[in-house]
């Protein structure tokens, strides 16, 4: 029998280290048996507390009210009764009692200023005043200062203090008339035509219709007539008594202190 001589034999193969950028890195290390079987029953107890977790929650889910959401009872309110309504008896209405109107004693103003007479008259509780040119050329009192009382309404004496005191003035520079005359009242469209002759212009074109048409002229010197309360009437066209019927008007005037032609 030949015998086989064994040949040279090879070392045991060895991988070589694996190398990185800081050298050989080191061996893997691998889980013990004891590590493996740990890992597993944690596993399967996560597993069995999420499973269990998902069972309870199936369970609330069912329908069925919890210990914590079981409602109270609702309480039934009582019926409540609204009382019957009661009608008070009406008082009898008693008239309210009139006042009295307050009086006072009203002194005689004439002769002096009206600016004076006003305050005076006020100062006694008689605020319804008013006053009027009495020489009727309807001139406004302005300046009551500048002018004097001739007359009054009512006469001096005990009246009521709600009573309307009407003065009838003049400047301070004239006389007091004989008797007092009143702006002549507006005359009516389709009336006859007044007399102003000796009356303010302004008098008479107050007392015509407002669609009349009016013109007034100097009688004496060809002035220009701008303040017609101080002119009087010498001359009218239409006459007096004649029937308004659209015509125009025409006025020949002077001023007071002077004489008609």
């Amino acid at each position: 029998m030949s015998q086989q001589y064994p040949g040279p034999q090879q070392p045991p193969h060895h991988p070589a280290p694996q190398t990185g950028p800081w050298g050989p890195q080191p061996p893997k290390k691998r889980l013990s048996t004891g590590a493996i079987v740990g890992l597993s029953i944690g596993g399967v107890f996560a597993f069995l507390v999420i499973l269990g977790a998902a069972v309870g929650e199936s369970k609330q889910d069912d329908g069925k009210p919890t210990a914590k959401e079981v409602p109270a009872a609702p309480s039934t309110p009582a019926p409540t009764t609204s009382p019957a309504p009661t009608t008070a008896p009406a008082a009898p209405a008693t008239a309210a009692p009139s006042k009295k109107p307050e009086t006072g004693r009203l002194p005689n103003f004439v002769g002096k200023g009206l600016q004076f007479a006003q305050d005076e008259a006020q100062s006694l509780g008689f605020y319804g005043l008013r006053s009027h040119d009495a020489l009727g050329r309807d001139r406004h009192q302005v300046l009551d200062r500048n002018w004097k009382v001739c007359s009054q309404t009512p006469a001096p004496g005990t009246h009521g203090t709600d009573v309307v005191i009407d003065f009838g003035t003049v400047k301070l520079e004239e006389d007091c008339p004989a008797k007092d005359v009143a702006a002549q009242p507006e005359t009516e469209a389709g009336g006859t035509m007044p007399d102003f002759r000796g009356k303010s212009v302004n008098v008479a074109r107050s007392a015509l219709p407002d669609n009349a048409s009016i013109t007034v002229t100097d009688a004496s010197q060809g002035r220009m007539v701008l303040m017609e309360s101080n002119w009087k009437v010498c001359t009218q066209t239409p006459a007096p008594g004649t029937r308004i019927d659209g015509r125009p008007v025409t006025f020949e005037a002077v001023k007071f202190e002077e004489t008609c032609p």
